[in-house]
């Protein structure tokens, strides 16, 4: 069964040797009866140590008898956000996300609300090298997605929410799942229709028709494969790519980790993402062909980000990049840990061109119960900084359409639509950020590819 294969994990032996404690007084109780009373009840006994066992490993399981559950999920930007139950609490958005090992909740004030216990305080080093975090361990808790259910898990409760990744995606997060959710079960992620298949482990033993395999291995709890990258004036790479199903950038290749990884002639620098510790910053380019377990992408749009002191871990990891969800989201993906291995068959946007944003704005969502949008960054040398817009400019409405009305996946997806489509544009600029002192404008933008 899948819910006995990891028995080196701490919480195994613990609850194994307190069964087993509990067998030998059992045993030398029935030992004292009568042969015929004793073999029944050791049977008993054996089979409700086994039922024991299985029932006290921490993982996620399915909780009835099929040997597949299906969970829908929110997409946004090729993300992959379900609702989960916390020991029977509201059930809230959560990131699936195969390039974190830990569970991750975002918000002490929120496990406080939820009655969390915590058995000890941490300090996190942020991605910048520098920053430290505080987070708090609950290691005991219940997670329930409808048809599966997360046993005995551990939750990494950071003490305020560094991420804030409603800004970036338009939706609210709060937590993420990570390696637990991956390690007994094959896992089918269907980015066409929205919904993930969860197997049991020995439920998918063959190789399912259209679909590609490659090796995967998993390190430190993180899944990696091997490509082939065929770069711009450059040579040809062959990376170790962390699966990265929680990062919203296509594919990204870390300078330092190869000399053979060159900076593609054109470029532009941009904000690239959120993580602990801050926004990473970095270079925008493209790579000839990217290939995939047989799957060829051509143009593809690839992050390098800058160098900084948290580059140690990643060159340890022997990793030179990652694919996220802006190329993952392309396929259809079987993700088996278990068995070691990953699937691939194109999805419905597979030949869909990569574009990039022709604005110059990076937009983000102010976190509050409607919709309001602000200029996170403007890019230089961009139409928008040609206009004058400025950073932390708040949006008003678009093409005379309220801001109200739209979502932040849509606004992306608008500013990277058409070259040379005009996009009118109603901002407000406060001063001295103070809400009652601003200056409204409008101007009209024509989006042009910078990349």
């Amino acid at each position: 069964m899948g819910e006995t294969r990891d028995k080196h994990h701490p919480d195994w032996t613990r609850y194994r040797d307190s069964s087993l404690r509990q067998f030998s007084l059992n045993y030398r109780i029935i030992h004292a009866l009568p042969m015929n009373r004793r073999v029944l009840l050791i049977l008993i006994f054996v089979f409700g140590l086994s039922l024991s066992l299985s029932a006290q490993v921490p993982g996620f399981f399915i909780k009835g008898k099929e040997r597949k559950a299906t969970i829908p999920f929110i997409s946004s930007n090729s993300l992959v956000i379900v609702p989960v139950s916390i020991n029977g609490n509201v059930p809230i958005n959560f990131l699936v996300d195969t390039g974190v090992r830990a569970n991750i909740l975002f918000s002490k004030n929120l496990g406080d609300a939820m009655s969390l216990e915590y058995s000890r305080k941490i300090n996190l080093v942020g991605a910048d090298g520098s920053t430290t975090l505080g987070a708090f361990i609950s290691p005991v808790n219940h997670i329930d997605l409808g048809p599966v259910e997360g046993r005995l898990q551990s939750l990494l409760v950071l003490e305020e929410d560094f991420l804030e990744i409603e800004a970036v995606i338009g939706t609210p997060v709060y937590g993420i799942l990570g390696y637990e959710f991956f390690k007994y079960n094959p896992i089918r992620i269907n980015y066409d229709d929205s919904k993930i298949d969860f197997f049991r482990t020995d439920a998918m033993k063959w190789r399912p028709p259209f679909y590609h395999k490659l090796e995967l291995s998993i390190e430190n709890n993180k899944p990696y494969i091997e490509a082939k990258v065929k770069q711009k004036n450059a040579g040809i790479l062959n990376p170790k790519l962390l699966i990265d199903t929680g990062a919203n950038h296509g594919l990204l290749l870390n300078l330092e980790t190869s000399e053979e990884i060159q900076l593609p002639e054109e470029t532009i620098e941009s904000e690239l993402g959120q993580s602990l510790g801050g926004v990473l910053y970095g270079s925008i380019g493209r790579v000839d062909r990217l290939i995939v377990g047989g799957l060829k992408l051509d143009n593809v749009l690839t992050s390098y980000p800058e160098e900084n002191d948290y580059s140690f871990v990643i060159k340890e990891s022997g990793r030179q990049g990652s694919l996220g969800a802006e190329v993952l989201g392309r396929m259809r993906l079987i993700i088996d840990y278990p068995r070691g291995r990953m699937f691939t068959r194109k999805g419905r946007d597979f030949y869909a061109p990569f574009e990039f944003d022709m604005s110059g704005i990076f937009l983000k969502k102010i976190n509050t119960d409607d919709n309001r949008f602000y200029v996170g960054q403007v890019r230089e040398g961009s139409p928008a900084e040609e206009l004058g817009i400025k950073q932390n400019d708040e949006i008003m409405a678009i093409n005379k359409i309220p801001t109200f009305i739209w979502e932040l996946p849509e606004l992306i997806k608008l500013f990277r639509s058409e070259e040379g489509k005009e996009i009118e544009l109603a901002l407000r600029r406060y001063r001295n950020n103070d809400l009652n002192d601003y200056e409204d404008y409008v101007v009209k933008l024509r989006l042009r590819k910078q990349i």
